[in-house]
C-alpha cells in the first residue's frame, strides 16, 4: 500500500482528495439521438402490441397507421392517455408524431404509443428522462396475457366436473 492509500481512512479524507461526490456527480451527459431529418425514433410496447414513433418538432400533428389520431383512438381515454407525455414533459403541440401500430387491441397499441412517445422525447431531449422516469412513463408495462394450458378450458379455468 502506498502512503497516500493508508492515510485514507474516512470519507473526510476522500473529501479532501477530491475522490468524494464531486468524482460521482460528474456523469457523463447524455446526447440527443436523432436522424439526418431532425426525428427521433423509438420503439413502445404494451402487451402484444408494439409501436414504432417518430417524433419531429412541429405544431402538435399526430399520425397513427396512416390516419389521424382522432381517427384511430374514438375513445377519448386512449388520445388522453397518448397525450400524457407531452403534458408531463410539458411539450404539448410542440411535436409532430408519426408511427405505426401493430398487435393486440386498440387500449394496448395506445399504451405501446404512450411508452414509445416517452421513449422518443428522451432520445431528441435528454434532460427530460428525470421527469419522464419520475412519472412512470418509460417503464414498460410486463404484463402479458397468460398462456392456455393443456387440459384445460382457459389459462386456469378447469372443464365442469360432472359427478354423473
Amino acid at each position: 500500500m502506498t502512503a497516500e492509500a493508508q492515510a485514507v481512512r474516512s470519507l473526510a479524507d476522500l473529501k479532501e482528495l477530491g475522490l468524494g461526490t464531486a468524482a460521482a456527480a460528474e456523469a457523463p451527459k447524455r446526447e440527443p439521438k436523432r436522424d439526418a431529418l431532425g426525428r427521433a425514433y423509438a420503439t413502445g410496447r404494451r402487451k402484444d402490441a408494439v409501436a414504432r414513433v417518430w417524433i419531429k418538432p412541429g405544431t402538435g400533428k399526430m399520425e397513427v397507421n396512416g390516419r389521424t389520431a382522432e381517427q384511430y383512438f374514438a375513445r377519448p381515454v386512449l388520445r388522453m392517455l397518448i397525450a400524457q407525455p407531452f403534458l408531463v414533459a410539458d411539450r404539448y403541440n410542440q411535436f409532430d408524431v408519426y408511427c405505426t401500430v401493430s398487435g393486440g387491441g386498440l387500449s394496448g397499441q395506445a399504451g405501446a404509443l404512450r411508452h414509445g412517445i416517452s421513449r422518443a422525447l428522451v432520445n431528441y431531449d435528454p434532460e427530460l428522462r428525470k421527469i419522464l422516469k419520475a412519472a412512470g412513463l418509460l417503464t414498460r408495462d410486463p404484463r402479458v396475457v397468460e398462456r392456455k394450458k393443456y387440459g384445460r378450458r382457459k389459462a386456469r379455468r378447469s372443464f365442469q366436473f360432472s359427478k354423473r
